[in-house]
């Protein structure tokens, strides 16, 4: 007999990529959510005097165009980046789960309908869509969340409604509708705990998603606004500073949103294994 427990450990074991991204992951929120406290410098104090200055002792990652602490800035625009993708997926896993699962369950016209909402709102694209509403919503950081959060739900709700067809039939759906269970207890009681390794699976995409709808949108000055830190307005800054020659100053926050999105995405790739 196949022992599952021991199989679906094996790839975990095995896989230096989902071992190394969950690391990451762990030292990075950690990093940025506990460093800023033992980093004594004011991450918005202007020191036109030490301005690009190079990598050192004093300054890890050396000094902005402003002479601000780099790596402090990028602890504290880790915060900022980490919380926008994580609450950003929050939102539109919880749209799109309640969306899928009412879909899924009823079937039939109401189905039908639902489902040809989501194809055509498909067709629109993302960006654009994200650029659009950036630009009417923009000053908050909250306002930026709900914004990646409402365009980010189609996805979820259509992996979550072809989860919910195949669930809606078993037998245990059919004993609760024969002892009297409501729409609403078959759908919050029996279906989505059910669906529930799907929805995970899709929050942790959808996490790396947010952020680099975060980075692009900063990227392009219409998301997280300066002084306020974050991986992407670092980027954008930090591109003009080439042309001082401060070329340390791109590849931090570079690196992060590249190893942060990598890690989700081997850790995303994993749970769909097991939750195959």
């Amino acid at each position: 007999m196949i022992d599952r427990a021991a199989s679906r450990r094996r790839p975990f074991i095995g896989s230096a990529a989902v071992s190394a991204g969950m690391a990451w992951l762990a030292v990075a929120t950690l990093m940025c959510l506990v460093g800023p406290l033992f980093w004594h410098y004011d991450p918005d104090a202007v020191d036109v005097v030490h301005q690009y200055l190079a990598p050192s002792s004093a300054h890890i990652l050396g000094t902005d165009s402003l002479g601000r602490d780099e790596f402090l800035r990028l602890l504290l625009g880790g915060r900022i980046s980490l919380l926008v993708g994580l609450v950003a997926a929050i939102v539109s896993i919880a749209i799109g789960t309640l969306y899928g699962t009412v879909a899924g369950y009823y079937g039939g016209a109401i189905d039908s309908t639902l489902m040809r909402i989501v194809d055509v709102l498909l067709a629109v694209p993302t960006l654009f869509l994200l650029l659009f509403l950036s630009s009417l919503f923009h000053g908050s950081l909250l306002s930026l969340i709900l914004v990646i959060g409402i365009t980010s739900w189609l996805g979820p709700a259509r992996l979550v409604r072809g989860e919910v067809l195949s669930l809606r039939e078993r037998d245990y759906m059919q004993a609760a509708r024969s002892l009297g269970a409501s729409d609403v207890r078959l759908m919050f009681r029996h279906l989505m705990p059910n669906a529930f390794g799907t929805i995970v699976t899709t929050a942790t995409f959808m996490v790396a998603g947010a952020m680099l709808a975060e980075t692009a949108l900063s990227y392009l000055t219409i998301g997280v606004r300066p002084p306020t830190p974050s991986w992407g307005n670092m980027l954008s800054s930090a591109q003009k500073d080439i042309f001082a020659g401060a070329l340390w100053l791109i590849v931090p926050p570079g690196l992060a949103i590249l190893l942060t999105v990598c890690a989700l995405n081997f850790v995303g790739d994993w749970l769909r294994e097991r939750a195959a």
